[in-house]
């Protein structure tokens, strides 16, 4: 629990201090943005092998080696002296936090029963929203108060307690030492995500598939896919199992939390330098602001852990998706006049709905 809740509080408290991360490297919004880019980019790649190192090193060693690279990362992103330093550092950090939440899920499905679990992970989804919660305010606190750099100095106690935890409350399990690494796959979707996202990045200055770049990002990113796609649908131990999309719940979640996440992190991404630059919010202010919203997600997910099992989840996730999609709408209609109560409502509506999800 610790230790996801360090990872979610990572994900948002740096959000309110990219201007200042801007002022200092002397870069642009959109190079700035690579600063939250790239740690989703990483843990996006780094996910799908943590069932393979589980397996191999077991979920014990390879949680603490998970905690220890997030904690070392988190100090070298805080003596950053470049743009390049900190996106490297921030990859680091990626690549480290990505065994986090598919860790800490595995073991509440070990530890719960079928009827327990609901509620196990609408619990543990409570704490875990004690990071958006706590990180806007905090990451606003400190930034004005001390410096940009302790928004992620913060998380070296917060990796202590949960090294520590895991190193004297968690047993160790049998390891499977059977299985082989997919590297192939593992570097067709890495290469694949990387040129796609450097694209995207590069596209708005290049003026798009004018420039020979996007064109020769594009041919990487859909060739490394296709290979990806390929060599999983032929490999006796792929990357990932494609035959997992079979299945409908499946294959539909996955979609969801596709749109959700973009949802959220455009969200996390604009939302501080329209506040601070536009508006001139202090860095304290833009923290309180946000804050709320991961309040309206915690409400949600109790309530959503309390009634899951009564009520279909479709209509849940129904539900949720119409708030989110209010939210947005209203957000659309922001301007410099808009009020700090507005602000604070969408996103309450926006955490409330996503909670659902």
């Amino acid at each position: 629990m610790v230790a996801t809740i360090m990872q979610t509080l990572d994900s948002t408290i740096a959000n309110v201090a990219l201007p200042q991360m801007q002022g200092s490297f002397s870069s642009t919004q959109e190079q700035t943005a690579w600063i939250l880019t790239s740690y989703i980019v990483a843990a996006a790649i780094a996910t799908p092998a943590t069932g393979f190192l589980a397996g191999r090193f077991g979920r014990k060693n390879l949680l603490a080696g998970a905690v220890i690279g997030f904690t070392l990362s988190s100090m070298l992103c805080g003596a950053a002296t470049s743009l390049e330093e900190m996106v490297f550092f921030r990859v680091l950090q990626g690549l480290s936090g990505a065994a986090f939440v598919p860790l800490a899920q595995s073991i509440l499905l070990d530890v719960y029963s079928v009827e327990q679990r609901a509620s196990a992970m609408a619990m543990w989804g409570v704490g875990v929203m004690v990071g958006p919660i706590v990180g806007p305010a905090l990451g606003g606190y400190l930034t004005d108060y001390y410096s940009w750099r302790w928004v992620f100095y913060i998380n070296v106690p917060f990796g202590i307690i949960a090294l520590a935890g895991i190193l004297m409350g968690m047993p160790s399990l049998a390891l499977d030492r059977l299985r082989r690494f997919d590297w192939f796959g593992f570097a067709c979707l890495g290469l694949a995500i990387g040129a796609f996202q450097i694209m995207l990045d590069r596209g708005t200055y290049l003026d798009w598939f004018a420039s020979n770049e996007i064109i020769l990002e594009a041919f990487i990113a859909c060739v490394a896919l296709y290979l990806f796609l390929a060599h999983a649908a032929t490999a006796r131990n792929p990357f990932i199992e494609l035959r997992l999309f079979r299945d409908r719940n499946l294959a539909l979640g996955l979609v969801i939390i596709f749109i959700v996440g973009m949802i959220l992190y455009a969200t996390m991404a604009l939302l501080p330098p329209f506040l601070e630059t536009l508006m001139g919010f202090p860095v304290m202010t833009t923290g309180l602001v946000l804050a709320p919203r991961g309040i309206g997600t915690m409400v949600a997910m109790l309530v959503a852990g309390r009634i899951a099992n009564r009520i279909d989840n479709r209509l849940l996730i129904a539900f949720g998706l119409i708030l989110a999609s209010f939210s947005l709408w209203e957000m659309a209609q922001f301007n410099l006049e808009v009020s700090e109560w507005t602000i604070i409502r969408t996103g309450i509506t926006q955490g409330f709905g996503i909670g659902f999800i």
